[in-house]
C-alpha cells in the first residue's frame, strides 16, 4: 500500500490535523491520482463535525479533486499517465442495478460508496481528497477537457455537478426563468451555467450585498428576499428555482413564485425540516423537489460543457494548515465563493 499525506479529522470534537492514510494498491481496473487541488465542501465540515451522524475516525474529507494519473491498472482503458483527471463525490456503485444501468449512479438502489466516509468493496473505509493521492476504479474517474485550470475546475466536480443535475433534468435554456436562492458556492456556479444554458436568470437574496457580483457573473435580476415586496412583485415569475441554501426557508412563499408547472428544487441540506402547505402546490401545478449530484455520464457532460462556454468556479486557494480557517470562514459566509486547497501544501 502506499501512504499518502493528508489532512482529516480525528474527533468530530476537534480540528483537522495533519495525518497519513494507506491507499490500497493500483488494482487492474484503478487509476492512482496525484492530487493537485481539491475543494472545500459544505458537506466535509457537516462530516468532520459530526452533523450528519456518527463518523468514521481517523477520517480524510474532500470529495472536488482534481490532478494528474501517475499510474494505471493493467485492464484500464479510459485513463492513461499524464491524463489530467477529476474525482467528484462516488468512488463507487454496484453498478448493477435499474438506477445504475440508466448512469444514474448517484440513486444506486444499493447505495453508492462516497470517496470518504464509506467502506469501499476492500472493507476499508474511504479516504478523501485532502491528501496527496487517491486510488479510484477507472469507471469513477472524469476527464479534465483542456482549457480548464485544475483549480477552479475542483468546486465543479461537486458544486458543478450539483447545480448543472437539475438545470439540466428541469430544462433550464431559451425561453425558460430561473431562479437561483442564495449566492454562495453552489449559487455562483447555478447562475453561471443556468445563463450559459440560454435561460433569463434571477439571483434571490437576502439582501443586495453581493447585487454587484451576482450581475457580474451572469445574472439579469438580483433581489432581496428580506423586501417582502420581492414575493409580490415577483410571484408566478419562474419555471425553475433552484435554492442553493443550507438553512430554514418560508417553502411556501418561494412556491409562490413558480409559473405554471414550475419547480421548486432543494439543493442545500438544512439541518431541520422544511414544513410545507400542500395547498401551495396545488396553484399553477407546482412542485417541489430535491437532486443530489449527477452520475458519471452527467458529470462528465457538465465538465465538456464548462470547458465550451469558459466556465470555472471562482476561488481562494489555500494551504493544507489552513484548512480549519477556512471552514469556519465558510460557516460565516466569508468567502467569495469556494475554497480549494492546495495538495502541493501537504507534500
Amino acid at each position: 500500500m502506499l501512504t499518502v499525506n493528508a489532512y482529516g479529522a480525528t474527533s468530530v470534537a476537534e480540528p483537522l490535523v495533519p495525518m497519513t492514510v494507506d491507499r490500497r494498491d493500483v488494482g487492474p481496473h484503478d487509476v492512482l491520482i496525484e492530487i493537485a487541488y481539491c475543494g472545500i465542501c459544505h458537506s466535509d465540515i457537516h462530516f468532520a463535525r459530526g452533523e450528519f451522524g456518527d463518523i468514521p475516525t481517523p477520517l480524510v474529507p474532500g470529495h472536488e479533486i482534481v490532478g494528474t494519473v501517475t499510474e494505471v491498472g493493467t485492464e484500464v482503458t479510459k485513463h492513461a499517465v499524464g491524463d489530467r483527471v477529476g474525482v467528484g463525490c462516488m468512488a463507487d456503485s454496484c453498478r448493477e442495478c435499474a438506477n445504475c444501468l440508466k448512469g444514474e449512479e448517484q440513486y444506486c438502489l444499493k447505495g453508492h460508496t462516497l470517496v470518504f466516509g464509506s467502506v469501499g468493496r476492500d472493507g476499508r473505509v474511504t479516504q478523501g481528497g485532502y491528501s496527496t493521492h487517491i486510488v479510484v476504479t477507472e469507471d469513477f474517474v472524469l476527464r479534465i477537457p483542456d482549457g480548464l485550470p485544475l483549480d477552479s475546475t475542483a468546486p465543479l466536480l461537486c458544486a458543478g455537478i450539483t447545480t448543472y443535475s437539475p438545470l439540466h433534468h428541469w430544462g433550464a435554456g431559451p425561453g425558460k426563468k430561473v431562479a437561483v436562492v442564495g449566492l454562495g458556492g453552489l449559487g455562483h456556479l447555478a447562475v453561471k451555467i443556468a445563463k450559459a444554458m440560454g435561460a433569463e436568470v434571477t439571483v434571490l437574496s437576502q439582501s443586495l450585498k453581493k447585487q454587484e457580483d451576482g450581475l457580474r457573473l451572469g445574472a439579469d435580476h438580483y433581489y432581496a428576499t428580506g423586501d417582502p415586496a420581492t414575493f409580490e412583485n415577483l410571484a408566478g415569475s419562474f419555471d425553475i428555482i433552484l435554492n442553493t441554501i443550507s438553512a430554514k426557508i418560508d417553502v411556501d412563499a418561494y412556491l409562490s413564485l413558480l409559473a405554471l408547472d414550475g419547480a421548486l428544487i432543494n439543493l442545500g441540506a438544512p439541518s431541520e425540516p422544511l414544513p410545507v402547505n400542500v395547498p401551495s402546490l396545488f396553484a399553477n401545478r407546482r412542485s417541489y423537489a430535491g437532486s443530489l449530484f449527477g452520475g458519471i455520464k452527467e458529470t462528465q457532460e457538465m465538465l465538456d460543457f464548462c470547458a465550451a462556454h469558459g466556465i470555472g468556479a471562482e476561488i481562494e486557494l489555500v494551504p493544507a494548515e489552513k484548512i480549519n480557517e477556512a471552514f469556519d470562514r465558510v460557516l460565516s459566509s466569508d468567502v467569495r465563493y469556494r475554497f480549494v486547497v492546495d495538495s502541493s501544501s501537504l507534500a
